[in-house]
């Protein structure tokens, strides 16, 4: 055995000692606080409002493409994973490639939404979005991205009208074989549990339902987390991206209760999207007349919409201009990190790029 380095020992326990103290630090810090932490800062204003629904614009001073860009998000969780926090933000890696950004966020569904059918969103909060980003703009097309949820809404929506002025679609994790969603699917279809049964007295699938059935897909995540932490509690950085990424990952809003029925009923139970069973106010829809240039992005370590629930789609649009992207990432990991700035951000980027226009 080579001779011990006394300097390099104590240099190790200087290094530990100093690390041990940023832990206790940092672990009093999130102990302590409260307040969600700065999420969702990048500047923007509302330009349509509809009930509890916000269409936002991003401010740039320095749009370069076009047409524009309409970001739909999920009807279950909040939007601000999309501009989690500065330097950490999708929408703020859009916004510097040049695109005029939109988002259609969904609000805080209360018991004036528990009608809102499926048809509210796909035949009407969508349409009206595009249209007023159209009048803004002046555009003829908008690209539209639809994340989770939000992928299942733009889905719909293309396939439901084929002559939307769109110019290309892009969803992201975005599930349609409903058979591979675990236990948060299971528990309607072969558990025989009746949306009805757990609505709140608002009418609502309530935001503890939705989160109960996420923690159900990996009961271990919990423990996995703290050790994480653990280690790298020392690290201000860490611990600021894991405080903004756990507030979210329990943040979720109310599930409007017609809507979540029919996605019961059509989606869970009959696995309409795979078996080409879909109906938007009584007409069939199939994902077959989605024709216009598509991508498909989804994460091989999602346990929220597993690989083979978001696979199968690449194969039953119709476009004939159509990509997939697999990462090697999880649900969050798509949107931020060093996945979502090396390869996601990146691709979907290259992908609208080479169907829009850029001012030399």
């Amino acid at each position: 055995m080579p001779p011990t380095n006394p300097m390099a020992v104590l240099d190790r326990i200087r290094h530990e000692v100093e690390r041990n103290a940023l832990r206790t630090r940092n672990g009093i810090r999130l102990a302590t606080r409260t307040e969600r932490v700065g999420v969702g800062q990048a500047p923007k204003d509302v330009v349509w409002r509809a009930g509890r629904c916000e269409l936002w614009h991003y401010r740039n001073s320095n749009v370069t493409v076009s047409p524009p860009l309409l970001i739909v998000f999920s009807l279950v969780s909040r939007s601000y994973i999309l501009d989690l926090t500065p330097g950490n933000s999708f929408v703020e890696r859009l916004l510097a490639a040049g695109f005029d950004v939109y988002l259609l966020d969904w609000g805080v569904p209360d018991e004036r939404d528990a009608q809102n059918r499926l048809e509210d969103y796909v035949d009407g909060y969508i349409p009206t979005a595009v249209q007023r980003v159209r009048e803004l703009s002046g555009a003829d097309e908008i690209n539209l991205l639809g994340y989770c949820f939000g992928g299942v809404l733009t889905l719909l929506h293309a396939a439901h009208h084929p002559d939307s002025p769109l110019r290309s679609l892009t969803v992201m994790a975005t599930p349609v074989d409903f058979r591979h969603m675990g236990p948060l699917g299971e528990v309607f279809t072969t558990g025989g549990l009746e949306i009805d049964s757990v609505l709140d007295e608002n009418g609502n699938l309530p935001p503890r339902i939705i989160l109960q059935g996420f923690r159900a897909l990996t009961p271990i995540a919990e423990v996995t987390r703290y050790v994480n932490l653990w280690e790298k509690l020392w690290s201000d950085e860490y611990v600021a991206a894991y405080q903004a990424m756990t507030s979210w990952s329990t943040d979720h809003i109310p599930f409007p209760g017609a809507a979540a029925r029919e996605t019961v009923d059509m989606l869970l139970r009959n696995n309409g999207l795979i078996n080409d069973r879909l109906s938007v106010a009584g007409d069939p829809v199939h994902l077959a007349d989605v024709t216009l240039p598509f991508l498909s992005v989804l994460a091989a370590r999602d346990h929220i919409v597993p690989e083979p629930a978001a696979g199968p789609l690449i194969d039953l649009v119709g476009s004939l201009d159509k990509h997939e992207l697999r990462l090697d990432a999880g649900h969050i990991g798509l949107v931020v990190g060093r996945t979502a700035a090396k390869t996601t951000v990146p691709k979907i980027i290259e992908f609208l790029l080479t169907r829009s226009e850029v001012a030399r």
